[in-house]
C-alpha cells in the first residue's frame, strides 16, 4: 500500500456511509465531507439524514438491513404522535430522534452544523473527522412530472418513483464551504465514494469553491461507481441518469467526473467498459466493488488506497 496519512471521503447516502467504514478502518486519518441537501426540518425538527447514515455506520450502530437509523431501535415516539393524528410518514426511530432533538438545540442556539456534527460524532466515539459540505442552508429540489418537489417528499412520502426531469440546489450559490472542507481536499487521496452523483455527490462539488479545488488538488484522487451491471444497488441513481439523458453505466457516471479523477473504480461485471472509460483520461481499476459486512469494506477501502 501507498504511504496514505490523510484521506478525504465524498459521501452520502448508504453506500458512501459503507465505504466510510472502510476507509476508517484502513487509513490513519479520515475525513468524510457529506451532502446536506438532503437536510430537512421535520416534526419541528432538524433532520440531516447524510450525516446520520454516515456518521451511525462510523460509530457502528447503525441498522444493517436499513443501512440508516439505528439498530434496533424502536418506535414508540411515532406510534403517539400518530394517535394525536399527525402523518408519520418520515420515520424516526426513538433513539435517532434524540440526535436530532441535541441538533436542534445547538442549531438554535446558534451553534453551525459544523460544530454540532463535530459534537455528536465525538459523544458517540466517531474516529473520523465529519464535515457537512456548507454550514449554510442549501436545499435539494426534484423537477418532477407532478413539479417541483422538496427531496424528502420526493424521496420518502413519494418512494422516488417519479420521474425525474431535473435538479435543482436551491442556496448552493450562496453557501461557503464549512470550515475545514477545502482544506480536506488537499489529502493524500481524495475519493468520491459510490454515492448518487447527482443528489450525493452533486450538492458537494456544487458548493462555490468545492469543484475548483478538488480539480486542481495535488491528491489522488479516485472515484467508485455507485452503477454496478447497469444498475444502482440502492436509490434512484439509475433512473436519474435514464431520465436526464445519461447512459446507465459506469462509464455514463465516470463522464460526469470528466476532469476531477485520476483513477476509477468499476466492479468485475463492469470490466468491459474499462477500455472506454480509459480513453476519459482515467486509470481504471477493477475489483469487487458491491460491500458487505465491515471486513469486506475495509478490502475495498485498502484496495483503493493501493492504487
Amino acid at each position: 500500500m501507498r504511504d496514505v496519512r490523510n484521506v478525504t471521503l465524498l459521501a452520502g447516502g448508504v453506500g458512501g456511509a459503507k465505504l466510510a467504514q472502510g476507509l476508517d478502518r484502513a487509513a490513519a486519518g479520515l475525513t468524510v465531507v457529506v451532502n446536506t441537501g438532503d437536510d430537512a426540518v421535520v416534526y419541528g425538527l432538524s433532520i440531516s439524514p447524510d450525516l446520520d447514515t454516515v456518521m451511525y455506520t462510523l460509530a457502528g450502530i447503525a441498522d444493517p438491513q436499513q443501512g440508516w437509523g439505528i439498530a434496533g431501535d424502536t418506535y414508540a415516539t411515532l406510534e403517539a404522535m400518530a394517535r394525536l393524528g399527525q402523518d408519520t410518514w418520515f420515520r424516526l426511530g426513538d433513539r435517532d430522534i434524540a440526535t436530532h432533538v441535541l441538533r436542534t438545540a445547538r442549531l438554535r442556539a446558534g451553534v453551525p452544523l459544523s460544530l454540532a456534527t463535530a459534537e455528536l460524532a465525538s459523544a458517540l466515539g466517531v474516529r473520523a473527522r465529519l464535515l457537512p459540505m456548507t454550514d449554510d442552508a442549501v436545499a435539494t429540489r426534484v423537477d418532477t412530472p407532478a413539479g417541483r418537489l422538496e427531496f424528502q417528499e420526493y424521496f420518502v412520502a413519494r418512494r422516488h418513483a417519479d420521474e425525474v426531469l431535473g435538479v435543482v440546489l436551491d442556496g448552493v450559490e450562496r453557501a461557503i464551504p464549512a470550515p475545514g472542507v477545502l482544506e480536506a481536499l488537499d489529502a493524500d487521496v481524495v475519493v468520491i465514494g459510490p454515492s448518487n452523483p447527482f443528489v450525493s455527490i452533486g450538492p458537494v462539488l456544487a458548493v462555490p469553491g468545492v469543484r475548483e479545488a478538488l480539480a486542481v488538488s495535488g491528491a489522488r484522487r479516485v472515484a467508485v461507481s455507485p452503477i454496478v451491471g447497469g444498475r444502482a444497488l440502492k436509490g434512484p441513481a439509475a433512473a436519474m441518469l435514464a431520465a436526464m439523458g445519461h447512459e446507465v453505466s459506469a462509464l455514463g457516471v465516470a463522464r460526469l467526473y470528466a476532469g476531477l479523477v485520476d483513477v476509477y473504480v468499476i466492479d468485475e461485471s463492469d470490466r468491459g467498459l474499462a477500455a472506454a472509460i480509459e480513453e476519459l483520461g482515467m486509470t481504471v481499476m477493477v475489483t469487487g466493488t458491491v460491500m458487505g459486512g465491515p471486513e469486506d469494506r475495509e478490502r475495498l477501502a485498502r484496495e483503493i488506497l493501493a492504487t
